[in-house]
């Protein structure tokens, strides 16, 4: 009899368009190749400048020596800006019947008419869809996609944009800042709660292709908003590349709940950066699910700037078959009196390795500052690996600091106490795995995007 709990059913996701895109630029990473995307995207000056001197940056900067393997990963294969034959529009009818019927399938239309106030579609390269509420326009929000933004709010972008994240932080950070294309904008004035969340939705179809998207949030000082993001992609036998980045700046009094579920599909090598800049009273929640790609590297982060300032990190972590999933958080207390809280689950099975990486850091000018990492892994059987690799530099003596670990496997005797009440094995060993997460995945927002329900119930379902 088998005893595993089945991977998610990727057929909803792993359905390919036919790849109709009317530009794609050469594989490979150069000088030409940048100011050809920068051209027809009609950057400015100062943004093809910027484009230019992150590419240098990036050929001087090593690949990171540590975590997951990612020797698969060849830039001269890698296809950076696929254009998709759609223009951005604000009308669900006007979008082409191909690209539109994908969206369709992960239900972002049904989501955007019952429980959001603004949804983005991103298909490859660009965002061919973009919608808000006007109630919202009304009081000020701004939610477009970048290169509008950039256009419209040029101002505000450029005094922002890779600010936090800078090109040199990383290679892959750099990489981004030479090629980035599509993404979020969104400014949220003082004072305005937006009660219902804003989604961006984002599909990379064409295989051996790279997505790129920045998303840059502003949240004026006593605002609030609760920012959804999704992604997915169809299953290739050559490699796709992630590497978008997010600039979360959440201002003083402010609050910002930032959701996402990572689905890629297993050729993708997940390579992301979240940051946030959290000033003095404020607070971001960051809620997290990783579930799909090949490789991931992800450790969003908080720096709490300001005295009083909050962060809490939740997330959900499964890796299976052919998966590496290295994830996390980092939290840097820069002011007194900042507290953080990180809660995470991983899940490995059928040989997978699911990696928890956190880093805290509290500076000698964090005095009473708090944090409690707490991170439980559970291995489905005996092939699986799950690691705890938690780092804490503490440069004060007035920190309150607490770490959590706990790594296992499904207890047999609790199976068999649950067969003994009539529940079948493979029930009883999915009740476990639910239960296990459920502090976790409640958390998450379910209640606003079909297809992100559907992917947690299905990850977690137990079936022989």
């Amino acid at each position: 009899m088998k005893n595993y709990i089945q991977d998610i059913e990727r057929a909803l996701y792993d359905v390919r368009d036919a790849d109709k895109s009317i530009y794609k630029s050469d594989a490979g990473l150069t000088e030409e190749i940048i100011r050809d995307i920068s051209a027809r995207k009609k950057d400015p000056s100062w943004m093809l400048d910027f484009r230019l001197k992150s590419l240098e940056v990036y050929k001087k900067i090593n690949l990171p020596t540590w975590g997951p393997d990612i020797s698969e990963l060849n830039m001269d294969e890698i296809v950076t800006y696929v254009k998709p034959n759609a223009a951005q529009v604000n009308d669900w009818s006007q979008v082409p019947d191909e690209i539109k019927n994908t969206f369709d399938r992960l239900g972002i239309p049904a989501a955007e008419k019952k429980s959001l106030a603004g949804v983005g579609a991103q298909y490859d390269s660009e965002v061919v869809y973009h919608s808000i509420q006007k109630r919202l326009t009304d009081l000020g929000v701004v939610y477009t996609d970048m290169e509008t933004a950039l256009v419209e709010h040029e101002d505000i972008v450029r005094e922002y944009f890779m600010t936090l994240v800078p090109p040199k932080d990383h290679k892959f950070a750099a990489l981004h800042g030479a090629v980035w294309s599509g993404g979020s904008f969104v400014y949220v004035p003082a004072g305005v709660d937006v009660k219902i969340p804003l989604q961006s939705y984002f599909r990379l179809n064409a295989a051996g292709a790279g997505q790129f998207e920045h998303t840059l949030i502003i949240v004026e000082p006593g605002a609030k908003l609760h920012f959804i993001e999704g992604c997915s992609a169809p299953r290739y036998n050559v490699t796709n590349l992630h590497a978008g980045c997010v600039e979360l700046f959440v201002k003083e009094g402010a609050r910002l709940r930032y959701s996402t579920i990572e689905n890629w599909s297993r050729n993708m090598m997940n390579l992301n950066t979240k940051r946030a800049l959290v000033e003095k009273n404020a607070l971001v929640e960051w809620i997290s699910g990783s579930f799909g790609s090949h490789v991931s590297m992800l450790y969003p982060c908080s720096v709490l700037h300001g005295e009083g300032a909050r962060a809490e990190f939740t997330g959900v972590t499964f890796a299976g078959k052919g998966q590496n999933l290295d994830t996390g958080a980092i939290v840097v207390h820069a002011a007194p009196k900042t507290s953080a809280n990180i809660n995470t689950r991983t899940i490995s099975k059928s040989g997978g390795a699911a990696t928890y990486r956190s880093a805290v850091k509290v500076t000698k000018n964090a005095p009473f500052a708090k944090c409690s990492v707490n991170c439980e892994s559970l291995m489905l059987d005996d092939e699986s690996r799950s690691d705890t690799l938690p780092v804490m530099d503490i440069e004060g003596d007035e920190a309150d600091i607490g770490h959590e670990a706990k790594i296992g496997r499904i207890s047999e005797e609790a199976v068999f106490y649950l067969m003994a009440r009539g529940i079948s094995e493979a029930e009883a060993r999915a009740m476990i795995v639910r239960g296990f997460v459920e502090p976790i995945a409640k958390e998450l927002p379910l209640e606003y995007a079909v297809e992100m329900n559907n992917l947690i119930n299905l990850e977690l379902e137990g079936q022989l």
